[in-house]
């Protein structure tokens, strides 16, 4: 929206001509989110006290997390408050995939929303089915791989780091690529999100990898040069992920051990939805397991654990799954293994960023 009021005035004021520059939007808009973050959170963290809306813990999970019950989750509705005032603050709201990455992330934050409430009212860790769930899921996740589809200019061919020369076509059947991307980094960040801060850290990380992604994405002599994929608009997604670097930030403030809030659901599922939709949008789709490997271990740990547990009628591999519960089951501190969950997304997340050379 600034962009729009105030570019056109530096004909009159070449100050203003500050406001083309991707990187100059995308560094406001992260420290918009997270100055939103900063002056709102303490209000909600009483507003959501006042209201009793609280976190609910498993009784099957570790003893150290009884204490959490009762803390004021559902933070991820500022989380996504930040995020949007941020992008419509400052991003060219003439980009349809502006607009796409904000349906994205509001319609994936209504199902955590929805969840969350349910449990909530409930008492209990159920919420949503898992199969109404997946259902709403895959519905959002549709829309984005169909608009993507029938936009001019659609490549259906993947990028995949370190095989510059193979890049099959998948057709049509990329808008079911894209579903279970998307779907897939959606549920993942929601298993993650079991520590204080252990989701927000990673989840910056990715977001930062994904700014400088669509940044190079977007501009078409940097993609040539570092032979990625050309897609035109999507440096505007720089300041999308900006907003989210800058209110995850902002979360992470409160969210830090001892945590004063929790996302819920409704922030991780959206932040990962989100991220998902991004490296659909900017053709690095396959670099996603990658940037978040992090939640991609713990989403096959979940996987891993399940799938044993029945072929051995009762035998698990971990301790607890997620993958971090094992941890904390063999005596590490929560912050000990969140910290070194965040070392290992940020070697991965400079990794990423090799792999623009490795090609």
């Amino acid at each position: 929206m600034l962009y729009h009021i105030l570019y056109p005035l530096h004909t009159t004021f070449i100050g203003f001509n500050v406001f083309r520059y991707i990187t100059f939007r995308a560094i406001c808009a992260a420290v918009t989110a997270f100055l939103v973050m900063l002056i709102f959170g303490p209000m909600f963290i009483r507003t959501m006290r006042r209201m009793q809306i609280g976190q609910v813990v498993r009784d099957d999970g570790p003893e150290t997390h009884l204490k959490k019950q009762g803390v004021p989750t559902m933070g991820g509705i500022l989380i996504l408050t930040a995020i949007c005032v941020a992008t419509l603050a400052w991003a060219k709201l003439d980009s349809y995939q502006v607009w796409l990455m904000l349906f994205s992330l509001v319609f994936y934050g209504m199902i955590g929303a929805i969840d969350d409430a349910k449990k909530i009212t409930k008492k209990n860790t159920a919420g949503l089915s898992a199969r109404g769930k997946l259902i709403l899921q895959i519905t959002g996740a549709l829309v984005v791989g169909v608009v993507i589809y029938l936009h001019p200019g659609f490549d259906g061919r993947l990028a995949i780091p370190f095989l510059k020369d193979f890049a099959p076509d998948l057709g049509w059947v990329y808008i079911v690529f894209a579903v279970f991307v998307i779907v897939g980094s959606s549920n993942a960040v929601n298993l993650t999100d079991g520590l204080d801060g252990l989701a927000a850290g990673p989840t910056v990380v990715s977001a930062a990898v994904y700014l400088v992604f669509s940044y190079l994405a977007g501009h078409i002599v940097l993609a040539d040069y570092l032979q990625i994929p050309y897609v035109p608009g999507a440096g505007e997604l720089a300041v999308f992920c900006g907003a989210m670097v800058g209110a995850c930030l902002g979360f992470l403030w409160f969210n830090a051990f001892p945590a004063q809030m929790f996302m819920g659901d409704v922030g991780s599922l959206a932040l990962g939805g989100s991220i998902g939709a991004v490296a659909i949008i900017i053709k690095q789709e396959i670099l996603l397991a990658i940037v978040g490997g992090v939640f991609v271990m713990e989403a096959l740990s979940v996987i891993m654990q399940v799938g044993y547990f029945k072929l051995t009628h009762g035998k698990r591999i971990f301790l607890m799954a997620p993958f971090h519960h094992h941890f904390e089951k063999k005596g590490w501190h929560e912050p000990k293994v969140v910290v070194r969950f965040w070392i290992v997304s940020i070697i991965l997340g400079l990794f990423a960023l090799a792999t623009l050379k490795l090609r």
